[in-house]
């Protein structure tokens, strides 16, 4: 990532993971400026300078996740079906929110949960940020029920809202304790309401 000013004596690359971890263990809120230089390695001097302020720094948290961490979703755009699309991204979604090297459940959703001073700014943000996912979704699943993938009557909007619903609340769960056996059965479940074209259903 590119990062302000002159050459900096620390790695911003490393430095901004540690800050995704922290964002993600404790929300946007929760996170104070000592938890997060401390965990970066560098002062809060450094942090301003390379990184901006905590808000900018968050907004570049949520890019670094979406990049590393959320991968599986723009890779799940790529099968080459609905039902392959969703599947893939529900099941690498429920490993992503138990993986034992990370914390539990989504930085994205749990950044989200508690209001604060900055009048709603950072849950606007993270809103913005899945409904683009959501989005993204429901082009895919537009173009299957153009190629008679999905049955002529789909909404491809209101499928892809169910899929981020399902993920969403998976993810809040996750927070919770929830394992990861639990959250598949939950897409087993989830995966039933996926609509079927009559080919699928005979095959």
């Amino acid at each position: 990532m590119a990062v302000r000013g002159r050459p900096r004596s620390f790695d911003a690359d490393a430095a901004l993971d540690r800050a995704v971890e922290v964002f993600w263990r404790q929300g946007y809120e929760g996170a104070s400026l000592t938890d997060l230089t401390e965990a970066m390695g560098i002062n809060r001097t450094s942090m301003y300078a390379a990184f901006g302020n905590k808000e900018e720094l968050f907004h570049l948290a949520v890019a670094r996740y979406a990049e590393a961490d959320m991968a599986y979703a723009r890779q799940a755009l790529a099968e080459p079906t609905a039902h392959q699309v969703i599947e893939s991204f529900l099941r690498a979604n429920a490993d992503a929110l138990t993986r034992p090297d990370r914390p539990s459940g989504c930085l994205s959703v749990q950044g989200a949960l508690a209001e604060g001073g900055d009048s709603g700014r950072i849950a606007r943000f993270l809103a913005d940020s899945r409904l683009a996912g959501e989005r993204a979704l429901a082009s895919r699943l537009a173009r299957a029920v153009e190629e008679g993938d999905l049955p002529a009557e789909t909404d491809p909007h209101a499928l892809a809202r169910y899929v981020m619903v399902v993920s969403e609340g998976n993810a809040v769960h996750a927070a919770a304790g929830a394992g990861r056996a639990a959250l598949h059965t939950t897409v087993d479940i989830a995966l039933q309401a996926v609509p079927r074209t009559h080919a699928d259903v005979s095959a």
